[in-house]
């Protein structure tokens, strides 16, 4: 259910079950946009009886809101084809330019890009929404039209899939505009799997089209059936500054937009989640890690620190040592740096160059690593940087730079324990309440 929200807010979008056009706008109006916002879009297009509504579904263990479309002439059941996780639609059916030998020469059954540019640029929408559902629209058709070897204005929206294109996209663009995000951040979106039967037959998932938007982009190719649409693959790549975890933030509203169909493997849901960020996001820690270590028995102990010097220089995310024992019980100790496959090569350089190894062993390993953020907290002794570390945006944890402590102690002349405790005091109020156990 939508409740009120601010403007301004940063939006957080969790596609773990794939993204389509109906799901976006259902979860930002379940998050809190008002629902005539998008029904007010859809009608300045001017686009005689199409209508859109909301409705209440039930997908899996989640209650969320859906998006309905009616048009002239709409069969029953006929939207579910071109809708989120379809079996049966290439996405929202996008096709080709005319007469080129495709099979689909009624000339009143499509709608091509430069015709709904056309509505679109007429239609009295606020600007802001105009503006953002245009380039939603151009990114489909400029991929649409490298495709199929056709000029980008004779890109085809075939009847059924203008219907519902124009209404997702404007509806979706217009709650954008409406929400003025701080920020939007997304994590990878769920592609899918299998095949789908489209205008050209069959095609492997994900639609070539949604391939070619998402191209460059993180993304997670898992699920069964289409799970991304080429329409919600194009609103995440134009509005999307990140993908990522969600930022540390304090959160006001969650919404859940449900798709048309049941996977069997997950709740066919999209999350939206609004909230105030804390503090500066930091950038997203390296899901995927390697490990290089080695064994060091025959080492003068001075060199320890110029190798972990040397080793950070060269990009290690960390460096420890850890006291072993070896054959004929020889003391010695294993060197470990972390590091992106990216630095490898130089920390490889690093342990050669700067200890007496003659062998490095390497380890790749996945992890999984909380969003953080770094603000700032008052003393009496002045300010300092704490850094927040959030779980699918809640904050879990505020802890203060211990550095800016020890600075702020040596001025006042007190000792660090005095100034981390009035920095602990103060990033405690960074965490959100507990919530009140029922009885």
């Amino acid at each position: 259910m939508s409740v009120e929200v601010r403007k301004g807010l940063h939006l957080h979008l969790d596609p773990c079950s794939g993204v389509a056009g109906d799901m976006t706008v259902a979860a930002l109006v379940d998050a809190g946009v008002p629902p005539e916002v998008v029904v007010r879009a859809v009608k300045a297009v001017g686009i005689g009886g199409l209508k859109v509504g909301f409705e209440q579904r039930k997908r899996g263990a989640f209650v969320g809101l859906g998006f309905t479309v009616d048009w002239p002439g709409k069969k029953p059941g006929s939207e579910a084809g071109h809708r989120h996780g379809s079996d049966h639609g290439h996405g929202h059916g996008y096709g080709h330019g005319h007469g080129h030998g495709h099979g689909h020469g009624h000339g009143h059954e499509h709608r091509d890009y430069a015709e709904i540019r056309r509505l679109l640029r007429r239609a009295s929408l606020p600007s802001g929404a105009k503006r953002l559902a245009e380039r939603i629209f151009e990114r489909i058709a400029r991929e649409e039209a490298a495709l199929h070897g056709v000029a980008v204005a004779n890109v085809a929206f075939h009847e059924v899939g203008a219907w519902d294109s124009i209404a997702d996209i404007v509806g979706a663009a217009a709650a954008l505009d409406w929400l003025e995000p701080s920020g939007v951040t997304s994590t990878p979106p769920v592609l899918g799997t299998g095949v789908i039967h489209t205008a050209h037959g069959l095609l492997p998932v994900p639609a070539p089209a949604t391939a070619a938007i998402l191209r460059g982009l993180p993304v997670l190719i898992e699920g069964e059936g289409e799970l991304t649409t080429p329409t919600g693959a194009a609103i995440l790549a134009t509005v999307v500054d990140e993908f990522s975890a969600a930022p540390p933030m304090r959160l006001f509203a969650q919404g859940f937009g449900a798709g048309t169909r049941e996977p069997a493997d997950r709740p066919n849901v999209l999350r939206a989640l609004l909230g105030q960020t804390v503090g500066q996001a930091m950038p997203a820690a390296a899901a995927e890690v390697v490990v290089v270590a080695a064994n060091l028995d025959d080492m003068n102990p001075q060199l320890a620190e110029p190798l972990m010097a040397a080793l950070f220089a060269a990009g290690a995310l960390d460096v420890w040592f850890t006291p072993i024992v070896m054959k004929k019980n020889r003391p010695a100790v294993e060197v470990s740096a972390l590091c992106i496959e990216e630095a490898r090569a130089g920390i490889e350089r690093a342990f050669f160059a700067n200890s007496s190894t003659i062998g490095l062993r390497r380890q790749a390993m996945q992890r999984t690593v909380l969003s953080r953020a770094l603000a700032k907290v008052a003393t009496a002794y002045g300010e300092v940087r704490v850094k927040v570390a959030a779980f699918a945006g809640e904050i879990v944890g505020a802890t203060p730079e211990f550095e800016d402590c020890r600075r702020l102690a040596a001025r006042a002349g007190v000792t660090v324990r005095k100034v981390l405790g009035e920095a602990n005091a103060a990033a405690l109020a960074l965490l959100p309440a507990p919530r009140k156990r029922r009885r």
